[in-house]
């Protein structure tokens, strides 16, 4: 909505548009008046229909001689205000005015006004004068309203003012099809919308209390009951099954909308719409959608604590059968207020991404880590369905207090000082040979049975889940398995950015499948940079030397890294100690980061210097004290 209305008085000559201007301003009729006024400003404390609002009142000269200064100030309007006076200037309407602001491609709302009625004596001849507007109303669907008015006797004169401002504040085309008589889709759409974030319990009806609470929050004020009772009987006539014992149904919040509408009540629409962030478009605001939300670089968003109570609340809500887990209808009912499921879900194969259980659905801790996951690698798209699902924080936060940054952390060419890693979030790609059991590892950390038979993957595959730390502290992992994609990310810098900890893996089982190891981390040094756990999978396989230059023992070892865990994803307890131990390294680097260069140490040679240049003092003292003991 625009904070400034630009209105543009167009008509032909002696219908009276100068002295509609007057007569509004200085509230009273001015007699021999200029034949075209300059350009009058309405400051906010003026303008009826809204607050922080400006009005730009233009009056114009429709003479041949005018018509470039004409075609300038149409184009720049808001809202037109027609006006006509008699039968000629009436035709005029649909044979000249409306056909030529077509011609300038102006697409803006039409107010129509019948001015001088005072001359009109006959009453029935004034309105045989508006019900000729009609068919020309049907024919141009930019014509909003038509009024009569009188100039001189200060007839309708702020009314035609006011039907100006609110087809510009709230504009009717957006929202109803006058062909059609009923709401266009996107008006229903938004409006749904709004009724599923209503129906705070979800049973599909508006109660009493829901409808008072969207009342004060739309209107900053209740309603009682007298008017919920009206409400209800003007719905009621309009289509009877949508009142019900449990309150209004969502066809009957879309009926009283559509009633508003035919009555000419759409503010009342609008009120609602923008409380809820919709634009003129009837799409929600960017600034709800995507706020202004930094983070620096080499910091993570992970969610706050209020996020997380909002996707608990929103989990137990949908939850209707209290299985522990959502279902596909439980899901898709979720997410009716939203685009759907994200598309980066869709595209990592949710729910095979997070925690189900044995039906399948997914669980509220899978619920909880999916989001996770999604708010590390793109918090833009949290923020998006925090709106759409209607997040309310504080007015200065907004969606925003549902995120938090964590503090910096920068790479370093040898090993990071000791201390932890103020995260709860961290990524970790699982590295090594094929068939090693990379895939296995992924599906047991999801608590997902094992089966011997060897898939290559092709795709990457992403397992998000909580790994519990000792002490009982939680934070949230996410495993990924690169695929084919593997060169190219290995290659990509800001890619090995947003990775916390490398787990590098072999099959204890196959002689050749350490050295895989060796080589990678020779092609791509790059990942020396990162901590990293080793891990010898297959551990309940007979194990095998390795036929490399270094064991596996040796070769960590020397890199100052604890010696490989052997894992077998038959054996719980290991596949369990891995995921702690990938997660203990991605909090405390310092601890897992191969040493590549010695530690710096204390220069020895400067106290040596210090410690001979203060000998030599003492001893030239002593000498000196000694001399002067043995003069006379």
């Amino acid at each position: 909505m625009s904070s400034d209305v630009r209105l543009v008085l167009c008509g032909d000559e002696g219908v009276g548009k100068s002295s509609l201007i007057t007569a509004f301003v200085k509230e009273t009729f001015v007699p021999n008046i200029q034949s075209v006024l300059p350009p009058i400003s309405i400051p906010p404390e003026f303008i009826s229909v809204a607050n922080n609002l400006t009005m730009s009142i233009v009056d114009t000269s429709s003479r041949p001689q005018d018509r470039q200064s004409l075609n300038r100030e149409i184009r720049r309007a808001n809202v037109i205000l027609l006006v006509y006076a008699d039968h000629y200037t009436s035709e005029r309407i649909p044979l000249f005015w409306l056909p030529y602001f077509r011609s300038l491609g102006v697409n803006v709302p039409v107010v129509l006004c019948a001015n001088k009625c005072d001359l009109v004596v006959d009453t029935d001849s004034a309105e045989v004068i508006l019900d000729e507007m009609i068919p020309i109303m049907e024919e141009f669907k930019e014509i909003e309203s038509c009024i009569r008015s009188s100039a001189k006797e200060q007839y309708n004169v702020n009314q035609a003012f006011y039907l100006c401002q609110k087809a510009v504040v709230y504009p009717i085309a957006p929202l109803f099809d006058s062909k059609e008589q009923n709401l266009k889709p996107p008006a229903v759409a938004a409006l749904q919308r709004i009724f599923f974030l209503c129906d705070r319990d979800q049973d599909g009806f508006l109660n009493d209390k829901e409808m008072n609470d969207l009342q004060l929050k739309c209107f900053n004020k209740t309603l009682d009951q007298f008017d919920l009772q009206e409400i209800k009987s003007m719905i009621y006539k309009a289509d009877v099954g949508s009142v019900a014992e449990e309150g209004i149904s969502q066809e009957g919040f879309i009926a009283l909308n559509e009633i508003f509408a035919l009555k000419g009540r759409h503010e009342t629409t609008w009120g609602i719409l923008r409380t809820f962030h919709y634009t003129d478009s009837l799409s929600l605001s960017d600034k709800l959608l995507y706020p202004r939300f930094d983070v620096p670089q080499y910091s993570s968003v992970e969610l706050s604590p209020t996020g997380y109570r909002f996707f608990v609340d929103l989990f137990l809500l949908f939850d209707k059968d209290n299985d522990g887990g959502l279902n596909s209808i439980e899901l898709n009912s979720l997410f009716a207020p939203t685009p759907g499921i994200p598309a980066s879900w869709t595209k990592s194969q949710f729910p095979t991404t997070t925690l189900c259980n044995e039906e399948g659905h997914v669980t509220l801790q899978g619920w909880l880590a999916q989001w996770s996951m999604t708010t590390f690698q793109d918090h833009k798209t949290t923020l998006a369905y925090l709106a759409w699902l209607g997040f309310e924080g504080s007015e200065r936060g907004g969606t925003t207090d549902a995120l938090k940054v964590t503090k910096p952390r920068r790479r370093r060419k040898t090993r990071p000082k000791p201390g932890k890693v103020d995260r709860n979030v961290f990524s970790c790609y699982v590295l090594g040979a094929p068939d090693s059991g990379k895939s296995a590892i992924l599906d047991r950390f999801l608590n997902r049975p094992f089966y011997p038979l060897y898939m290559p993957t092709i795709k990457p595959r992403i397992s998000v889940n909580s790994v519990e730390m000792q002490g009982g502290k939680q934070c949230y992992m996410i495993l990924e398995e690169l695929g084919e994609l593997e060169p190219a990310v290995l290659d990509n810098a800001t890619k090995l950015d947003e990775c916390d900890v490398i787990c590098y893996t072999y099959d204890s089982s196959n002689p050749e499948s350490f050295q895989h190891i060796v080589d990678l981390r020779c092609k791509y040094p790059q990942l020396d940079r990162l901590p990293a756990v080793f891990a010898a999978l297959k551990a309940d396989l007979d194990k095998q030397q390795q036929r490399s230059d270094q064991q596996p023992d040796a070769y960590t070892r020397e890199l100052g890294l604890s010696s490989p865990l052997h894992v077998s994803a038959t054996w719980t307890s290991s596949v369990s100690e891995l995921f702690v131990q990938l997660a203990e390294a991605a909090q405390n680097p310092s601890t897992a980061t191969p040493i590549l260069e010695p530690e710096e140490k204390e220069s020895t040679v400067m106290p040596m210097i210090l410690a001979s240049s203060a000998v030599a003092v003492v001893v030239a003292a002593v000498a000196w004290m000694f001399r002067t003991s043995r003069e006379p």
